[in-house]
């Protein structure tokens, strides 16, 4: 399990740190570092705050994804689904929310608005290739591996 520093920011002091709601959770929750309530419009986006900058260990991500709740309840997910935090940023994690819903979503401070998963990444190296092992799917693209 990596150790990952939080620092918070002055707008988000009163805030807790991430925090997982059960033993098992893959995901920590964010929450929103707003000073004032911030309503969404359907069908519109916003960069939320969480007022959190973090130092992730070498060799890790942060995946910055939705909440099942606020998806289900409310048509409000993360737009760049998942948004990753890479180990040498160290600015303000902030969390784009879009409102699928057809009713205006009000943001609130100290709202659970995302979920942030860290994970270990692989760094490829990438070689240029004249030709490329052949497979059974070969060049089949989007549906091309079933028909549901």
């Amino acid at each position: 399990m990596p150790n990952v520093l939080v620092q918070r920011l002055p707008h988000a002091q009163d805030l807790p740190l991430p925090s997982y709601e059960t033993s098992l959770a893959a995901g920590a929750d964010l929450r929103a570092a707003v000073e004032a309530e911030h309503v969404i419009a359907p069908g519109a986006h916003a960069l939320i705050p969480t007022g959190l900058q973090i130092a992730l260990p070498s060799g890790f991500e942060a995946q910055v994804r939705p909440r099942s709740g606020l998806a289900a309840k409310h048509a409000v997910t993360v737009l760049n689904t998942p948004g990753t935090v890479d180990a040498d940023y160290r600015g303000e994690i902030h969390v784009i929310l879009i409102n699928h819903g057809a009713h205006p979503f009000t943001v609130e401070r100290g709202m659970r608005i995302a979920q942030m998963v860290v994970a270990p990444v692989v760094q490829a190296v990438f070689e240029s290739a004249d030709t490329l092992t052949q497979t059974d799917r070969g060049a089949g693209g989007f549906g091309s591996t079933g028909t549901q």
